[in-house]
């Protein structure tokens, strides 16, 4: 998936991954980004889960929802995209727990309800990760894990020209190409203090921040800038 710098039409609707969910789940299933470097760092960093209740915020297709149920854990999927998880059901069978649901509202869960929340390349949609990391911290038992990537802070900032003010939470959108079809996403570029910070505020303690490489079995080498991955645990208790 290659951004594409072109004017953008404004008939067309930013983010909407209900007009490309069979297009984009093709292209995320086997490309080098997503399943050579982003969804294995995010299953190493997840562990053992075998018997943990774990909430895969943003599942999409649910491609990292089923090699976690293949790990033995008990998954719920949620996604904005009620397309996206039509495709996901397909892969799943009908008995996964899919559920449409927004990350910017409040979520249809209990207190305490998960050991683990997987948030796997959803968080740079948001531009406040305030109220969205407080609800997830809600969900979470003393104890676990917000497991989360996105991409890396300094890919926009090393490539684009000009460069935007790394300090700034700016937005950007490009064109993105999927079956031969363009379409605008719309993400938020911000930098690495903000993330941490908004962590941190939110009542996560930092536990892991990685640079993913690529993995051993990938078909071709990538040495460039990709994700950012981060492991944020919610205290045993208060302190």
């Amino acid at each position: 998936m290659t951004p594409v710098t072109e004017p953008l039409d404004p008939a067309v609707a930013v983010n909407d991954y209900d007009s490309f969910a069979e297009e984009y789940a093709a292209e995320n299933e086997n490309s080098l980004l997503n399943a050579y470097i982003e969804r294995p760092a995010m299953l190493d960093l997840a562990g053992d889960v075998s018997g943990r209740r774990i909430l895969d915020a943003g599942c999409g297709s649910g491609a990292l929802t089923a090699r976690l149920r293949e790990r033995g854990a008990i998954v719920t999927g949620i996604d904005a995209s009620a397309g996206m998880l039509a495709v996901a059901r397909r892969r799943l069978g009908d008995d996964a727990d899919l559920r449409v649901a927004d990350l910017r509202e409040p979520l249809p869960f209990g207190d305490d309800e998960f050991d683990d929340v997987i948030a796997s390349l959803v968080l740079h949609y948001l531009e406040d990760w305030g109220p969205t990391l407080a609800e997830l911290r809600r969900l979470i038992k003393p104890g676990g894990r917000l497991i989360a990537s996105v991409n890396h802070p300094f890919v926009e900032w090393l490539s684009e020209d000009p460069r935007p003010v790394y300090r700034d939470t700016t937005s950007y959108t490009d064109l993105w190409t999927f079956g031969g079809k363009q379409y605008p996403l719309t993400f938020w570029r911000r930098p690495l203090h903000a993330m941490t910070g908004a962590f941190t505020d939110a009542g996560f303690r930092l536990s892991v921040i990685s640079e993913p490489k690529t993995a051993p079995d990938a078909p071709e080498p990538f040495n460039g800038i990709s994700f950012m991955c981060f492991v944020v645990e919610v205290p045993r208790s208060a302190a």
